[in-house]
């Protein structure tokens, strides 16, 4: 079953890179007394990820924090190193905390996972937007334009704060 507006986040660990290496953190740690824009990308570097859907949250960044939003997360099912690579490449770092769901844990727990199998992918996270106020989900956007970041996108998620 895929999480729902009104349900807590599923318990689990992700990872960030930090000047000391690879950090876990928990979903309370992240979640926990805050509210957080997370959003979640099938793959760091890949085409739209990479191209349309992070730029927008940067690009957006200032705006969405001035409207009472704590943390402004992504999260894809990679490593914690292409992470912490990633958020170097795209400016991101410190602006944007990278999270790694190394296994797929959290999104096989929030219903959030595709099997991409067919495309040499294998387990992914969905494409996602979603507002978190102290570990509940008070909105949802799940991807439907496949190779787009149109319902998950930055824009589309300013409207609902």
């Amino acid at each position: 079953m895929t999480i729902a507006v009104g349900e807590k986040l599923p318990e689990a660990t992700f990872k960030t890179m930090t000047d000391d290496g690879a950090k876990a953190l928990t979903t309370t740690d992240v979640f926990a007394g805050k509210k957080v824009v997370l959003f979640g990308v099938p793959g760091a570097f890949t085409p739209t990820c990479n191209n349309n859907h992070l730029p927008g949250y940067l690009e957006n960044r200032d705006a969405i924090l001035s409207r009472g939003v704590d943390q402004i997360a992504v999260v894809a099912v990679n490593d914690p190193f292409v992470m912490g690579a990633w958020s170097r490449f795209t400016g991101g770092e410190g602006k944007i905390l990278f999270l790694a769901d190394g296994s797929g844990d959290f999104a096989k727990a929030a219903g959030l996972d595709i099997d991409l199998s067919a495309n040499g992918l294998g387990l992914r996270s969905k494409r996602f937007s979603m507002i978190v106020e102290d570990g509940t989900v008070t909105a949802l956007n799940i991807e439907g334009n496949p190779g787009q970041a149109v319902d998950s996108g930055a824009a589309k998620l300013l409207e609902q704060l």
